[in-house]
């Protein structure tokens, strides 16, 4: 029997890992012996990732950038060791939190910004930054967390979906052009997360319709929490994973299915 995916000796970049999924994510890339560059957007909160890390005997560094800004990402990350592996994680659903949801027609391009800067521009950024140092040493993996809202569509949050799906695409396209580099590029399709972000709605779930509505579209009747996804990632990002390339993979309870 084969043992679990392990990255001994690589570098993993782990965006928006401050809290919530990429938390989840760097934590369990350390214990499978990766280094790992915490991200993000509030120093504070990649200290307290990467000081978690480094008291449970793995290795971290913190890297506090806005992914919005390319020259702020190039610039952090040529201080440190370049990765072999990105999760794209950072993300938002609007401005601060959850935006007011809309019909597309009846929002307007300044509505727009928050979720392309993040959700779109953030993965370009990001996967710009580290490609080249892939292609050279011929080793890679790029992982980018969309959203069931990219393939199923998302009425009231259209824009949202676009950004995600969008990221979606520049993954095939990743997996394409860089696969003769040993590099692969996956995708993470998420359904409903319990996170710090939507917390207090899943804390309320015996009481609230929202959560109860909310729930009634998935085949398994819970949120979905970060360790849900982290063995996925791990497989994604290690050599067990080499063969999978290209891929929308959903973690999703159901929400959807893929063929």
């Amino acid at each position: 029997m084969s043992a679990g995916p392990r990255l001994d000796g690589r570098r993993v970049l782990v965006t928006g890992a401050g809290q919530g999924i990429g938390r989840g994510i760097a934590l369990a890339c350390a214990q499978a012996g990766a280094e790992v560059l915490v991200n993000d957007l509030r120093a504070e909160r990649c200290e307290e990732v990467a000081g978690e890390i480094r008291s449970a005997g793995g290795t971290a560094a913190s890297a506090p950038f806005d992914v919005t800004d390319y020259d702020a990402v190039t610039a952090a990350l040529a201080a440190h060791a370049p990765p072999d592996v990105l999760v794209n994680n950072a993300g938002n659903a609007g401005a601060e939190g959850f935006a007011t949801r809309a019909r597309f027609a009846e929002t307007e391009p300044a509505d727009w910004e928050a979720f392309l800067r993040v959700n779109l521009y953030g993965v370009l950024h990001c996967t710009r930054a580290v490609l080249p140092a892939m292609v050279s040493n011929k080793w890679g993996r790029v992982l980018t967390v969309v959203s069931d809202a990219g393939r199923a569509g998302d009425p009231g949050g259209a824009v949202y979906g676009a950004a995600k799906a969008g990221a979606a695409g520049l993954t095939r396209s990743l997996a394409l052009e860089n696969g003769r580099y040993n590099i692969t590029a996956n995708n993470i399709s998420l359904g409903t997360m319990r996170t710090p972000l939507t917390e207090p709605l899943w804390a309320e779930q015996a009481d609230s319709p929202q959560a109860k509505a909310i729930l009634q579209n998935y085949a398994i009747r819970r949120p979905g929490v970060p360790d849900d996804v982290t063995n996925l990632v791990l497989l994604l990002a290690s050599d067990q994973g080499s063969w999978i390339t290209g891929q929308t993979i959903c973690v999703n309870g159901g929400f959807s299915f893929a063929l």
